[in-house]
């Protein structure tokens, strides 16, 4: 579908899109943003799906029920967005993700070729990257990005190197540069990322729980 709301609110409709009448659109935004492939699949948005003002989504991208995605963010062509899942503000996810259910992406966050499991916390200004050599001439021979299993947790400003893996219930602090794979369960800090212990060892500081991460359920 192309009509419907186009020119409401300043919404532009530059493509074929699927699922608007399902969807929130909350403010002038891109829909169906076209891509270099003249066949592209159209962009498909699920039942309860909402975008805020600013936002650009691509053609070639399916947003999964209830996925929101906040003010001014980016979201190209070939990804794969779970239920519920949620794309904050000023957000760029890059193309070819594939994102789980219930994951948050915070504010600033840049995703490329990365795949990232159910329950996932990512935080503002975390960078994936996918790129081994750039920018080498046949970056789409060798790109990797990242892998971020179930219910991993990425501290803001973190980076994420091509090819590593956080494993689940995982923890990456604020500012830290993962050059190696991190354990599942397994804290990480610092730059170059070094272990620090583990998730289901760490005090609730506050006294709220038992231990930090205890509302989970799931000792890692």
């Amino acid at each position: 579908m192309t009509g419907g709301i186009q020119g409401v609110n300043g919404v532009e409709i530059l493509g074929p899109v699927v699922g608007l009448e399902e969807a929130r659109i909350l403010g002038p935004c891109v829909l169906g943003h076209p891509t270099a492939d003249p066949d592209e699949e159209p962009l498909v948005l699920e039942r309860g799906v909402v975008v805020r003002a600013y936002a650009v989504l691509y053609q070639g991208t399916i947003l999964g029920p209830g996925v929101h995605v906040g003010h001014g963010a980016l979201v190209r062509e070939g990804n794969i967005i779970g239920e519920s899942s949620s794309i904050g503000s000023g957000a760029h996810v890059e193309p070819g993700n594939r994102i789980g259910s219930r994951t948050r992406i915070h504010s600033a966050a840049f995703l490329s070729s990365a795949v990232v499991g159910d329950d996932v916390f990512i935080g503002p200004r975390v960078t994936f990257t996918d790129d081994p050599h750039p920018p080498c001439p046949r970056y789409l021979d060798c790109v990797k990005g990242p892998v971020v299993e179930d219910g991993a947790s990425i501290g803001a400003g973190a980076t994420l190197l091509p090819g590593v893996v956080i494993g689940a219930g995982a923890l990456v602090g604020a500012g830290s540069v993962v050059t190696r794979s991190v354990a599942p369960g397994e804290v990480v800090v610092g730059n170059p990322a070094r272990p620090r212990g583990r998730r289901d060892e760490m005090d609730c500081f506050a006294g709220h729980y038992e231990r930090a991460y205890a509302w989970t359920g799931v000792r890692s």
